[in-house]
């Protein structure tokens, strides 16, 4: 029988502070983070029946460890969820919580589900990027990709390499202002409504709290032209002008719009279009740009209808790629407006809620904007791109 797609709406998100790999969170566990953030969504929301959660996706790529065991149906249980709530886990790399929110928004367009929490976590500080990982020979053997497509640093290069006008010089600027704007927009209060305060046990420093990201710095352009290129001698991606290594969790509360209103639950964003494509492995920072191109096209909508951009950092030559295609200057303030992953982190699979979290608080600052968009390439050659309209936009009542 024909269906009604419903309305999904992005509720509510939230994310621990993102730690350096094996810093602040060398001796926590990897799903006791994911867990405290789906408590504090629980908590922040209190008008929600904890059985009314149909389904949570939590994403991590290294699926092993503390990440491992179907994550997104172990942390339900340890989080306190009902037991009839089930779960599951997911990977596609970078974009694992991107990916845990389109899939449950399927679900929910459809009417399998009426709620779900969606998110990601990543410890690379346990499990490095590629732990027991095992490539099919043929990969290499039968030359499907170079050996580069395998190390995301060396992509990065390849991309520079393709597009030579992007200099180091002008990376390292991209990365100075994304340390700038974060240090702004903590100074302004902007990020921490959404941090989950995350206790932490050392054995040589006893009992401590996060409440910051812990890899924001200060630096400067003279300092960032200094670092060194770990994957090219005289290359142009550095510390500075790439993400770091990072440790964090993030969750997402995602809804049918009408049992959100029934729930009365607020409605932060209402989901548009996405699109996920492959590119050439060997320059995986390509991807966002069409995926973008495929979201917009499926949304019937072009790059002048965006009025926020909220773009995963994972390399500023990435970033600065999709700028150039599409015609937008490197300081547009509509771009990141509180800085990116060089300067807050990336935890791989939970970066994109973290992403979406951002321009849900943008869109309530925005009312003169209706679309916003959150995009970030993925390892193995992909891109993904999300488009969101903004419930508070101005023009919806003229």
């Amino acid at each position: 029988m024909p269906r009604e797609v419903r309305e999904v709406v992005f509720v509510d998100g939230v994310r621990t502070p993102f730690g350096k790999a094996g810093g602040m969170y060398a001796e926590t566990r990897a799903d006791d983070l994911v867990i405290r953030c789906i408590r504090e969504l629980m908590r922040r929301n209190p008008q929600l029946p904890p059985e009314r959660v149909d389904e949570v996706a939590i994403a991590a790529t290294t699926q092993t460890g503390d990440q491992g065991l179907t994550i997104g149906r172990t942390a339900a249980l340890l989080s306190g969820l009902p037991k009839t709530v089930p779960g599951y886990a997911i990977d596609r790399m970078c974009a694992g919580a991107m990916t845990a929110v389109t899939n449950v928004a399927g679900g929910i367009a459809m009417g399998a589900y009426d709620v779900a929490i969606a998110g990601g976590v990543e410890h690379m500080g346990r499990h490095p990027m590629g732990e027991g990982v095992d490539p099919n020979p043929r990969i290499l053997a039968e030359k499907l990709v170079d050996p580069s497509a395998l190390v995301m640093g060396s992509t990065a290069e390849n991309l520079h390499d393709r597009l030579p006008h992007i200099t180091k010089e002008r990376a390292d600027r991209y990365g100075l202002n994304s340390q700038i704007k974060t240090a702004k927009a903590y100074a302004d209060g902007k990020l921490q409504p959404d941090l989950v305060p995350v206790a932490l046990r050392s054995a040589e420093q006893g009992w401590g709290l996060a409440t910051a990201d812990e890899a924001p710095r200060e630096t400067s352009l003279e300092k960032l032209a200094t670092l060194k290129t770990p994957f090219r001698p005289h290359g142009r991606v550095t510390a500075g002008n790439a993400a770091g290594l990072n440790d964090g969790a993030t969750a997402a509360l995602l809804a049918d719009e009408a049992t959100a209103r029934e729930l009365g639950l607020p409605v932060a964003m209402r989901l548009v279009s996405y699109g996920f494509v492959g590119v050439e492995p060997e320059v995986m920072g390509y991807g966002p740009i069409p995926s973008t191109e495929k979201a917009l096209a499926k949304a019937g909508l072009t790059i002048g209808d965006i009025g926020l951009f909220e773009l995963n950092e994972a390399f500023a030559v990435q970033v600065l790629a999709f700028l150039d295609h599409y015609g937008i200057a490197d300081d547009d303030p509509r771009v990141n407006p509180w800085g990116g992953a060089i300067a807050i982190g990336h935890p791989l699979a939970s970066s994109g809620v973290r992403l979406m979290t951002q321009l849900a608080r943008h869109f309530a600052e925005h009312p003169e904007v209706r679309y916003g968009l959150t995009a970030m390439c993925i390892g193995i050659g992909m891109g993904g791109t999300v488009i969101w309209e903004n419930p508070n936009w101005e023009g919806a009542a003229k």
